[in-house]
C-alpha cells in the first residue's frame, strides 16, 4: 500500500481493518514477495517513468504503474527469498517506527537518498542514522533490488534506462501473450476460480476460453466536471483528463466525468478523434470497444 501522490514510492502492509481513502493505492494480497517486487529498484523505475506528477511529487497511477507492469517468472528459491526480505523490509521499518515514535517513513527515505549518493552525513544526520538505523535498511534494498534482477534473469549491471528498455519489452511480450489467450494470473484463485477447482491448484497461467469478455466499468466521479460549451474548452478538459489520471479510456467512460455530458457522447468522440489527429492521444481497440490514452505514455504502456 503506497499513498498515491508521495516523494518515495513505499509499500507497506496494513491492518485489513484499515479503511483506506481514495489518495491510497491498495494491493490486496497478504504475500510479502508482492511487497518486495513492488518496492525493488526495478519497479520504482517504471513506476517513476509510467506515472504523472502533482506539482514535484511523482503520482502513482495504478492504471500505468501496476497493471501493465510485467512481472517476473521467478524459480520458487528465487520466489521465496524476495518474500523472505520483503517480511524483513516491511518488519524493520515498523520496528524503528515503533521504537521510535518520531521517525517518519519519510524521514528514513530521504536520509537513504542521501546515503545512496554518497553524500556527506551532517551530526543531525548520523543521530538520526543511529536510531532510524537507515543503513540497515539501505541493505535490505540492495539485496531485494539484486534478488529481483535474477528472478528476471537480468545482469546486476543494468543501467536504469536499459532496465526500462527491458521492462517495456517484456511487457510486450506478456500482451502478446494475453492476446494468444495466455494469462499470468497474480490471484488465480480469485482471478480464474474455475481453473483453480479444475487442475486443483493456482496456475500459473490460465487461458480465456470460454470466458465471456467483461462489460465495460462506468464509473463516475462524486463530483462530476461541468462539460464546457467551446470546442476549445472541451479538447482541454478531455486532454487533461487522461493526463491527470492515465490508463485507457473508453467514450462512455469519459462521458460519465462529466456532469452536463449525457447528450454530448458526439462532441466527445469528435474531441478524442481531434486529439488523436492532433498526437496528443492514441487509440488502441480491445474487445471492439475503441480505448484512448495519453501518447506519451504509450512507449511504456
Amino acid at each position: 500500500m503506497p499513498s498515491s501522490t508521495s516523494k518515495h514510492r513505499v509499500f507497506v502492509f496494513i491492518d485489513s481493518e484499515v479503511i483506506p481513502d481514495q489518495q491510497i493505492i491498495v494491493v490486496p494480497v497478504e504475500d510479502a514477495y508482492f511487497l518486495g517486487l513492488l518496492s525493488s529498484h526495478v519497479h520504482v523505475k517504471w513506476s517513476l517513468s509510467a506515472g504523472g506528477t502533482l506539482e514535484d511529487r511523482p503520482r502513482y497511477n495504478n492504471s500505468v504503474c501496476f497493471d501493465p507492469f510485467p512481472f517476473p517468472d521467478p524459480t520458487p528459491e528465487q520466489k521465496q527469498k524476495i518474500c523472505d526480505l520483503g517480511d524483513r523490509l516491511d518488519a524493520h521499518r515498523k520496528q524503528v517506527q515503533a521504537t521510535h515514535p518520531d521517525i517518519t517513513i519519510t524521514g528514513m527515505y530521504n536520509l537513504l537518498t542521501k546515503l545512496r549518493a554518497g553524500e556527506p552525513f551532517t551530526d543531525k544526520d548520523r543521530a538520526y542514522n543511529d536510531r532510524a538505523l537507515v543503513s540497515t535498511l539501505k541493505q535490505i534494498h540492495d539485496e531485494l533490488d539484486l534478488t529481483v534482477l535474477d528472478a528476471y534473469g537480468w545482469p546486476h549491471t543494468l543501467t536504469d534506462e536499459q532496465i526500462l528498455e527491458n521492462l517495456v519489452a517484456l511487457n510486450a511480450e506478456r500482451a502478446e501473450e494475453e492476446r494468444n489467450g495466455h494469462i499470468r494470473w497474480l490471484r488465480p484463485e480469485y482471478q480464474a476460480p474455475d481453473d483453480v477447482r479444475a487442475h486443483g491448484r493456482a496456475p500459473q497461467q490460465g487461458t480465456l476460453e470460454g470466458i465471456a469478455a467483461p462489460e465495460e466499468t462506468v464509473i463516475a466521479p462524486v463530483e462530476q466536471q461541468k462539460f464546457p460549451t467551446s470546442f476549445k474548452d472541451q479538447l482541454a478538459a478531455i486532454r487533461d483528463l487522461l493526463r491527470t489520471q492515465g490508463g485507457e479510456w473508453t467514450v462512455a467512460q469519459v462521458k460519465a466525468q462529466f456532469k452536463n455530458a449525457s447528450r454530448k457522447q458526439k462532441a466527445i468522440q469528435d474531441c478524442l478523434d481531434t486529439l488523436t489527429d492532433l498526437g496528443v492521444i492514441a487509440c488502441h481497440t480491445e474487445d471492439g470497444t475503441p480505448r484512448w490514452y495519453l501518447a506519451d505514455l504509450q512507449t511504456a504502456a
